[in-house]
């Protein structure tokens, strides 16, 4: 079964990424303090400048309506009305007087909505806390702000009376209230519409301001999508550039600019590879012929009538071998080149069970001291390819699997299919592949075992990396997982 890993992500919270939102968000803000500094500020200042002309009006009304209370007897027979209830002349309607004998209210009132009603009673029910508040006053101080628990917030001014008692005179705040929350209310409507507006005319602006940034990010992100680590690669057209004196106009021409150095860098590059490839495919041709021929004055020699020394027969085997090596890695690197050529490879139906029924009838007989088993379906698996580049695959597989693991190893082939792909699964018990080899495993001239390499024996570390080329060049892919006591290889194939 092949399972799929995927990394684990984190969960995170929401953020605003784009520098688009970031700025309108930003104008929004800064726009919305300046705003409540400014409301604040307003209903700070229309707030004092009223209540200091309510302090002026009781400064003017001194304390006549109060005194009235104290000294109904000075009133007039013409006032007669006026001398059970207090002098409301020239007061204006809500106008709180009392008076206070030794810190003890005597009398409370205040002057009516119509003073004619005659009717009306002008005292005031005072609670506790009324009375130890209005006692508090300080006389001839400021004025102060108390909250009478019948008649709300009022202005109050205490004075001296004529009989060393104090008189308390008191303006409504309602007045006052009611102009800093209209002016409250019609500052928050206001500025609720200022930053509306703002925040959609300040999206539209900054969006228009970074047009070109935007067309900078979407020809990166066409860069980015192209194949850039192989073949020739055509960059597309450069961003376009705008002012050069504003930041967003040096973003761009210095991406340009990077640009015209990458097109560069791959231009010398993919002619340094064609001349590479080139050289390999030439040499590789070249050499056929006198390895052959080295191989075959060899064997020649080796079947020569007369005695040969043994030193000589051993010198003439090993040139015989050596030879035979080299005509393989010929081949291989003929092959290799050829793939990165693009040569088209057959295209036939290829019975894949077939070959690995035959890959390890072969590895049977090359590594008997392993052990070789099959996991194949009930019915034959197909797929589209060269039967032969194929086999070549299975074979270096299966070889790379006995060269690298001690006798008595266990070797699984597995051929799976499902969703058009057919898997072919190469698993053995072995030491693994040791993990600063793992990355670079199907890359060329790649080997486990440097000694072994440098002593002159084994491969050319090709065997992996025509496993990788004929397998992409069938459109499958390639795969390693490897650690102690397991090491398995996966071939991704299309299914016919």
């Amino acid at each position: 079964m092949i399972t799929v890993r995927r990394p684990a992500g984190r969960w995170r919270l929401p953020r605003m990424y784009t520098l688009r939102a970031r700025l309108t968000a930003g104008l929004v803000v800064l726009l919305a303090v300046s705003c409540a500094a400014v409301g604040v500020a307003a209903v700070i200042e229309l707030d004092g400048f009223l209540t200091g002309r309510l302090d002026q009006q009781l400064t003017e009304v001194g304390t006549q309506f109060p005194a009235s209370l104290e000294h109904p007897s000075a009133l007039t027979d013409h006032d007669a009305d006026d001398r059970e209830r207090g002098d409301t002349r020239r007061q204006a309607p809500g106008t709180f007087g009392a008076r206070l004998v030794d810190g003890t209210v005597t009398n409370a009132a205040v002057v009516p909505a119509d003073k004619d009603d005659t009717t009306t009673d002008l005292k005031v029910a005072l609670s506790a806390r009324d009375r130890r508040e209005l006692a508090a006053i300080p006389v001839g101080g400021r004025a102060h702000t108390i909250h009478l628990s019948s008649l709300g917030k009022y202005r109050v001014l205490a004075a001296k009376g004529r009989d060393g008692d104090v008189m308390i005179t008191g303006l409504p705040l309602e007045s006052v209230e009611a102009a800093v929350h209209r002016l409250e209310a019609v500052a928050a409507i206001v500025f609720g519409a200022a930053l509306l507006i703002t925040g959609f005319a300040g999206a539209l602006w900054v969006r228009w301001s970074l047009r070109p940034l935007s067309r900078v990010a979407a020809t990166a992100t066409r860069v980015s999508e192209l194949p850039l680590a192989s073949g020739e690669v055509t960059l597309p057209s450069r961003a376009p550039e705008s002012d050069p004196r504003s930041e967003v106009g040096q973003v761009a021409g210095a991406f340009n600019r990077m640009l015209g150095h990458v097109e560069d860098a791959l231009t010398h590059r993919h002619a340094s590879e064609e001349r590479l490839r080139s050289f390999a495919a030439d040499a590789s041709h070249e050499l056929r012929t006198p390895v052959a021929t080295i191989r075959g004055h060899a064997e020649l020699a080796l079947l020569h009538p007369d005695p040969v020394p043994p030193k000589v027969t051993r010198a003439l085997e090993r040139i015989a071998s050596e030879s035979t090596r080299m005509g393989v890695m010929v081949d291989e690197m003929l092959l290799l080149a050829r793939l990165d050529a693009g040569r088209p490879l057959e295209h036939h139906p290829v019975d894949l069970t077939h070959l690995v029924l035959d890959a390890i009838t072969d590895a049977r007989a090359a590594g008997p001291d392993h052990r070789w088993t099959l996991q194949l379906p009930e019915e034959p698996v197909t797929v589209t390819g060269d039967a032969h580049r194929l086999q070549q695959v299975l074979a270096n597989l299966l070889a790379n699997a006995r060269l690298h693991t001690p006798p008595g190893t266990k070797v699984t082939v597995t051929v799976e299919t499902g969703d058009g792909v057919t898997y072919l699964v190469v698993h053995d018990d072995g030491p693994g592949v040791p993990p600063e080899i793992q990355p670079g495993v199907f890359e060329r001239f790649t080997r486990a075992d440097r000694r072994r390499a440098d002593g002159g024996g084994g491969g050319a570390g090709l065997g992996l990396s025509i496993v990788a080329a004929v397998t992409e060049a069938h459109g499958g892919s390639v795969s390693l997982e490897s650690h102690p006591g397991s090491t398995t290889f996966t071939v991704q194939l299309p299914s016919a």
